[in-house]
């Protein structure tokens, strides 16, 4: 019974991969090198739920559903399963990761058939799940919210759990009406109740006056919406541009009645149908995709950016991981940043500096960002550094972006001449942002970089300035191959209480923001005279005078 329920609601009937899942087996769950221990998962009978045993004081069932997964990767893919594991393990180990906050899970099966057996039957179920069509996902819906009720587990729902499944639908309904009800009900309703059952129970209890309004007021043709009403609807409480061709598929597509279809008339089933289809939502279905002008300089755009991309946390004591990379990046995130500080064995690590942070390597980082930097996007992806290392180091960061990233690196400016604006977004590579030793005129005329390269900052009006330089040629030292590798930045603002906020801003959309720069990324240089530099929206920096006193 509880196979027939789930193949109906999932869309796979009679299906080898749902019933494997059902059935379920054992499986070795990591947590560190010395953690790993044997556990039992299976798919519950709702179909959206993953039973997995626990050894844990009175948490003995746990459960996470289906909603909750992110993606099912195969491999040594999570962090955890590339530091516990051995490279031997590879094909025998899948990772399910979770959305928002929760940790992995990281599995390791008995063999490797068994291992692709659950990737491949846990990404069907997810994708037929979320490819229901309405009616079976509602029903679905409704069946797991039955199972819910059903606190004690007998297939039935006595009055009060009957009460506790319509506020779990949404219907809030006083005492009086749930025993009306559930008088005209069988005495004892059955959870594992189908089909015309289930409607018949739902549908007084989900009838919606304000439909039966709007319905009526345009089905004009003997109770029925003819294409010209509905063209009528559309344009008026819609706001569409529709035809009557249009309103011929919307007809066809939703209407449950043959024989209103075949005169091409729309049932009140039939408009229910299609407005709980997103098809009838207000967003205008040619926006679903960039509609936009890509075609403008980068700084025109809002860029989705991250802070500390690397922590899963607190910036205090919570942990740093390379999936936080991933995350970020496979939701769109186009610019992420990287604290880098020098590591032991010579490897740059990557935390919040002189906090209680977890430590990643820089290497791993770059290896997360490689591998999904366009999986979402096409757009470029910005490594923003926010650079600590050591000169030593700092070439070991340069030598890891340059051979990971490979051809994905933009390491020259686009173009045969100096550019003189962003380059467009349509450019689908990664950018560095960080900051040049030289101008980038310094690129297209050698000559001028012996003069250039100690102009890290600007022209400082203290009397100690050639000793502040000097400090800072001493840090930077000749590091030009991460200076290289920042061709489109900024250079460093004299005005000190704009400086900080500028190390962690990443970028502006105002189009004026080109008035700053001189060359792609490049601030212009600008003399703090009796002037403050404020942050506005639409505006990075603004030149107010200050009050007079």
């Amino acid at each position: 019974m509880c196979f027939a329920l789930c193949s109906l609601f999932s869309g796979l009937e009679g299906d080898a991969d749902l019933q494997f899942l059902l059935e379920g087996g054992d499986l070795l769950k990591v947590r560190s090198s010395s953690w790993k221990k044997t556990r039992y998962l299976k798919l519950e009978p709702d179909c959206k739920t993953i039973w997995h045993e626990s050894k844990k004081t009175f948490k003995s069932k746990q459960t996470f559903s289906l909603d909750d997964i992110s993606a099912v990767r195969q491999g040594r893919q999570s962090e955890g399963l590339r530091k516990y594991t051995e490279e031997q393990v590879e094909n025998r180990c899948f990772s399910i990761i979770f959305k928002g906050r929760k940790k992995n899970l990281d599995l390791i099966a008995s063999s490797e058939e068994e291992a692709k057996q659950w990737v491949t039957s846990l990404h069907k179920l997810i994708s037929n799940m979320n490819n229901l069509s309405q009616p079976r996902e509602g029903r679905a819906w409704i069946f797991n919210c039955l199972r819910k009720a059903d606190k004690n587990s007998d297939d039935k729902l006595s009055q009060k759990e009957l009460k506790d499944f319509l506020r779990m639908i949404n219907i809030d309904l006083d005492d009086e009406y749930a025993e009306i009800l559930f008088q005209v009900m069988p005495s004892q309703l059955w959870v594992c109740c189908l089909g015309a059952e289930i409607e018949h129970f739902y549908d007084p209890a989900d009838h919606r006056e304000e439909v039966d309004v709007i319905y009526g007021e345009y089905a004009k043709t003997a109770g029925y919406m003819s294409a010209d009403n509905l063209v009528e609807f559309l344009m008026t409480e819609q706001r569409e541009r529709a035809t009557l061709a249009d309103a011929h598929k919307l007809i066809e597509k939703y209407e449950v009645d043959e024989k209103a279809k075949e005169k091409k008339l729309l049932s009140k089933d039939g408009f229910l149908m299609y407005l709980h289809h997103p098809e009838s939502l207000v967003l205008k279905p040619e926006h679903k995709e960039v509609y936009q002008d890509m075609s403008q300089p980068l700084n025109h755009y809002f860029i989705s950016s991250s802070h500390n991309t690397y922590l899963l946390e607190d910036q205090l004591k919570g942990p740093s991981s390379t999936e936080a990379y991933v995350r970020a990046l496979v939701k769109g995130c186009r610019c992420v940043e990287l604290d880098c500080w020098d590591g032991s064995d010579g490897e740059p690590v990557i935390y919040h500096g002189h906090t209680l942070t977890s430590k990643i390597l820089f290497k791993d980082a770059i290896k997360a960002i490689k591998d999904y930097a366009f999986k979402t996007s096409d757009y470029p992806v910005i490594i923003s550094l926010e650079n600590h290392c050591s000169v030593e180091q700092q070439k070991v960061m340069a030598h890891h972006m340059s051979s990971i990233l490979g051809s994905d690196l933009v390491t020259a400016p686009l173009g045969d001449c100096m550019p003189t604006g962003f380059p467009s977004p349509e450019v689908g590579e990664v950018v560095v942002k960080g900051k040049r030793l030289n101008k980038l005129e310094a690129t297209f005329a050698p000559e001028a970089a012996a003069e250039d390269d100690t102009d890290v900052t600007e022209e400082e009006d203290s009397n100690d300035e050639e000793e502040e330089q000097e400090n800072r040629r001493e840090r930077w030292g000749d590091v030009k191959e991460t200076s290289f590798l920042s061709l489109y930045v900024r250079e460093r603002i004299s005005c000190p209480n704009v400086e900080v906020f500028l190390q962690h801003f990443f970028l502006a959309s105002a189009g004026n923001l080109c008035n700053l720069f001189t060359s792609t990324f490049s601030v212009q240089k600008r003399r703090s005279s009796n002037c403050e530099r404020a942050v506005g929206h639409g505006d990075l920096l603004q030149e107010r005078p200050l009050p007079r006193l």
